[in-house]
């Protein structure tokens, strides 16, 4: 008999403030070649959606290394507790 396995989705969104304004960003956990890994995506004052991936590097997350704008990289660490706060299910809404 063959076993049937559930494994949570994790999705969730929040509010940062980046480069003078609050910014939608959008986390989604997935699992990559046995790898935990959260796509995250924001949109610039553009309108382009801005790509990228975070993987647990000891406790914290890390974005994945590739080319994106300062104001994304200057908040990977408060990224990096909004993943555990919703890992550890706590959420807070504006940051």
């Amino acid at each position: 008999m063959q076993q049937i396995q559930f494994v949570k989705n994790i999705q969730f969104t929040r509010l940062i403030k980046a480069e003078g304004r609050l910014r939608e960003f959008n986390f989604r956990k997935m699992i990559l070649l046995q790898e935990t890994l959260f796509s995250v995506d924001v949109v610039d004052d553009r309108g382009n959606r801005i790509m990228f991936r975070m993987r647990r590097h000891d406790s914290d997350w890390q974005i994945i290394p590739q080319p994106l704008p300062a104001w994304v990289q200057q908040q990977e660490k408060l990224m990096s507790d909004m993943i555990n706060e919703e890992l550890n299910g706590q959420s807070f809404n504006v940051y």
